[in-house]
């Protein structure tokens, strides 16, 4: 019997065809300093110089405006900027007494200085390629000039943009969103990791290398390597069991009110949607308390006789743990479930008339069709999920607060990375070593997501399910 939802060649990696091949632009900048003429090779220089002389006004004018707006920058702010970066200030605030008032100079603010500077660096690199495509558009203007009589004109270029690459149109705004509020803020976190910005150096710091990292993996002190390693560990425990339960759960459920049989599928479904209605603060926090030592659930349970003391559920490491991830379930399978329907409904019925036919059982057909199927359309959804986990900042800090905390420890049994990462920063004030902490993060996050997304069927075979 062959049910196989996929055939063996359609999970190899396809080989790259002839007709998939895209062949290298010759619009290069070795091209243009080497067979550009003099226009082009001053437009190294003078950006939009080789456009305006072969009456691309308009392309012109907005790389030669974009080239002063630069210049400007840089002479006004970017290159103060620049140069306060390597020392991140020095004058302390200050105050003297004139005509019976004090009056008081702030001094140098090293986080301000910071921002500016690794602003004015992100902004020099994004001008950078932005020269070079100005460049090979002045070479490109030559090329098709001499190719074709003219360069094409600016109705030209503004239809190609909108018809032949619409998707790079589109693309801009988001691409530079990412770029504004999420690689910048990561450039400067990273720059934090190798200064002494802590509770001790608010205002003025300095840049110290490598030292925080030392300290984090030090044998001795308040944070050191075995309380980072059980952190750590407890990070990807929970990420894996709040990824996978709420996966297998939430999919039993899913194929339970997807069977013909079951009777009432719409107002299953809109229960568990009435759990992802309420906000997910509210329940954590009501949870919270419910689980207290003199909270709802132990005092019902010592009133009926079956517990002389209260469940340790925030005091005992192993109960906190397990109830997290129980409290996580309850949260957590409602979304699976939503996720598992809409895709359940979309199996081909043929598929699994195929499989009656041939007489496999209900064992056979899931793990033939069902299951092959889910794992190659949620793959990236569950490594979106695991990452999700990760950062769950929500379920540990309002749910458990970290809890228990051993004496002394900056860190709760219960603490993720990221929770302890807003514990080290807001609460205590250790910006440096929340940052170390926070490469750790993206780090591990970027590697397993790698990995797990380029060895999967959906990444290798991407559109190939059939």
């Amino acid at each position: 019997m062959e049910t196989t939802a996929m055939p063996r060649a359609a999970k190899r990696a396809p080989r790259r065809r002839k007709a998939d091949y895209i062949p290298p632009s010759r619009y290069t900048l070795r091209a243009a300093a080497t067979q550009g003429d003099a226009l082009t090779r001053l437009s190294f220089l003078v950006l939009g110089a080789g456009n305006l002389a072969r009456k691309q006004v308009a392309k012109g004018l907005v790389f030669l405006a974009i080239e002063v707006a630069y210049i400007a920058y840089m002479v006004t702010a970017g290159g103060p900027a620049l140069a306060m970066l390597g020392s991140l200030g020095s004058r302390t605030q200050t105050k003297q007494k004139i005509d019976g008032y004090w009056h008081y100079d702030a001094g140098d603010n090293s986080v301000l200085l910071m921002v500016y500077g690794v602003a004015a660096v992100f902004i020099t690199v994004l001008f950078l390629v932005f020269w070079s495509y100005a460049v090979r558009s002045a070479y490109k203007a030559q090329v098709l000039a001499r190719e074709t009589g003219k360069a094409p004109t600016f109705i030209e270029d503004l239809k190609n943009i909108t018809d032949r690459n619409a998707q790079v149109t589109f693309m801009a705004l988001p691409v530079a969103g990412i770029l504004v509020f999420t690689v910048l803020p990561t450039l400067i976190m990273m720059c934090i990791a190798f200064t002494n910005y802590d509770s001790d150096h608010v205002l003025l710091f300095d840049w110290v290398g490598f030292k925080n990292f030392t300290q984090l993996f030090s044998a001795t002190g308040e944070i050191n390597a075995a309380q980072f390693g059980s952190v750590l560990a407890w990070t990807l425990i929970w990420a894996f069991f709040a990824t996978f339960l709420n996966f297998f759960l939430g999919l039993f459920l899913a194929m339970i009110i997807n069977r013909r049989t079951t009777r009432l599928k719409g107002f299953w479904r809109a229960a568990f949607s009435l759990s992802i209605a309420v906000p997910q603060f509210v329940s954590l926090l009501v949870i919270n308390q419910m689980l207290q030592p003199e909270g709802a659930i132990n005092r019902l349970l010592m009133s009926w006789g079956w517990i002389d003391s209260p469940l340790p559920f925030f005091t005992d490491t192993m109960w906190a743990r397990v109830t997290v991830i129980v409290v996580n379930l309850w949260i957590g399978i409602p979304f699976t479930i939503m996720q598992i329907t809409g895709i359940l409904q979309n199996i081909p019925a043929e598929q699994y008339e195929a499989t009656t036919i041939d007489g496999a059982n209900w064992w056979q057909t899931f793990t033939r069709i069902t299951m092959p199927y889910l794992v190659f359309v949620l793959t990236p959804y569950l490594i979106t999920t695991f990452t999700g986990n990760v950062n769950n900042f929500n379920v540990i800090y309002l749910l458990s607060g970290g809890n228990p905390t051993p004496v002394g420890d900056t860190a709760g049994k219960t603490d993720l990375l990221i929770t302890w990462l807003y514990k080290l920063t807001v609460d205590r004030g250790d910006y440096n070593l929340g940052a170390v902490i926070g490469i750790f993060t993206f780090v591990t996050l970027a590697v397993v997501s790698l990995i797990t997304y380029r060895s999967s069927a959906s990444y290798k075979n991407e559109g190939g399910f059939r």
